[in-house]
């Protein structure tokens, strides 16, 4: 009878058992729980370091500047130059990301010391396979921009690419239009280089892995697929937004960015949008490897929600091909090659227009008040 007993209780406990486990797999997560119970079983690894702000318990960042310190001092080319493995060898996977108080521009510059005037860069030991511009729409976030070149210019040396980094600023306190400045760097970046690959990147996110190469695909990239705000996980199937690449031929087969979507929202479902017109599709890297860390921050003034997104969003099918490279109109007011980037101030108007005719004064109302008192004295 007690031999019976025991049979059903290790049955109903091996049952209990498998239910458990059946229910943590059913539930999105489960690699991170599942890797939680091994790691339980394993003995810590003794070379780990401690006390590291790991983004999830199953990825741990290394130093972004860790692989690039056997680099020559100075630019080497030849001739007889070879050109860089198709693989970099200085890739190594998860970035740790943190953000510290004291960190100032001047400690950026002296960590990259093989960044040249302009925010340019290329290897100094090879010849780079793929030269891609990084574009970043910018106004009031000068804090942002210093962490996001702390981490951007060693993320790119360590993928061996020959690139430039271009911050295009707007002036003036007139609502934010992100899509305009996106077209206006575009514009400018081929001036100076004929680049392969254009990389639209908002200033507030940071990459944590360099298996996300920026380089373009055959079709438009998105990214930025798996950001800390959203959980790591893509929010919508055609969201396009925060970092993504084209090459100049995608950006003039979609018609590049709209121009009219003044305020927060709506351009990048725009854009999304663009790139099916065009006959294409969107491209991403796996959610492991398309991770970026966004720096906290409150929605910015000047950049309120735009209220019109939807109602424009509506209408793309109709107006793509009507508004964006085509009929972009700016200024550029400076033009400054800054140790760490290009900075280009640039007017980009209101919603009126670059040049909105004056308004024509109407009559004063005492003047209008005076006028209707002597034609009723006439009468």
């Amino acid at each position: 009878m007690f031999s019976i007993q025991s049979k059903w209780r290790y049955l109903i406990m091996f049952l209990g058992i498998q239910l458990v486990v059946m229910a943590l797999l059913s539930r999105e997560g489960y690699q991170k729980r599942v890797t939680y119970f091994i790691r339980i079983f394993r003995k810590p690894d003794g070379g780990a370091v401690s006390g590291r702000n790991h983004t999830t318990p199953t990825i741990s960042g290394g130093d972004v500047y860790a692989n690039l310190s056997h680099l020559p001092k100075a630019h080497g080319h030849r001739d007889d130059t070879p050109y860089c493995p198709k693989t970099s060898p200085l890739i190594g996977g998860p970035i740790h990301v943190s953000f510290p108080s004291r960190l100032s521009l001047a400690e950026v510059e002296r960590k990259n010391p093989l960044v040249v005037r302009g925010g340019q860069y290329r290897p100094p030991d090879c010849v780079a396979r793929h030269r891609t511009a990084i574009i970043i729409p910018h106004r009031h976030r000068e804090h942002h921009l210093k962490f996001l070149l702390y981490y951007l210019h060693p993320f790119l040396q360590r993928q061996q690419l020959q690139y430039g980094i271009y911050v295009i600023h707007q002036a003036g306190n007139y609502t934010f239009n992100r899509a305009k400045l996106m077209n206006a760097g575009f514009r400018e970046a081929m001036k100076e280089e004929d680049w392969d690959c254009l990389f639209f990147h908002d200033v507030d996110l940071i990459p944590e892995d360099d298996r996300n190469t920026y380089v373009c695909d055959s079709n438009p990239k998105h990214a930025a697929i798996a950001m800390d705000k959203f959980g790591y996980k893509l929010p919508y199937k055609m969201y396009f937004g925060g970092v993504s690449a084209l090459t100049p031929l995608h950006y003039l087969k979609m018609n590049g960015f709209p121009n009219n979507y003044w305020g927060w929202g709506g351009e990048d479902d725009d854009i999304g949008v663009r790139v099916s017109l065009a006959g294409m599709y969107i491209t991403r890297p796996s959610l492991k490897v398309g991770r970026y860390k966004m720096i906290k921050h409150k929605l910015d003034k000047g950049n309120d929600v735009n209220p019109k997104r939807f109602n424009m969003l509506a209408k793309t099918r109709q107006t793509w091909r009507a508004d964006g490279m085509n009929t972009v109109e700016y200024e550029v007011i400076s033009r400054e090659y800054l140790p760490l980037y290009t900075n280009i101030t640039v007017n980009i108007g209101t919603e009126a227009g670059l040049h909105p005719p004056p308004r024509t004064p109407g009559p004063a109302p005492k003047a209008e008040a005076k006028d209707a008192a002597e034609k009723l004295k006439e009468k």
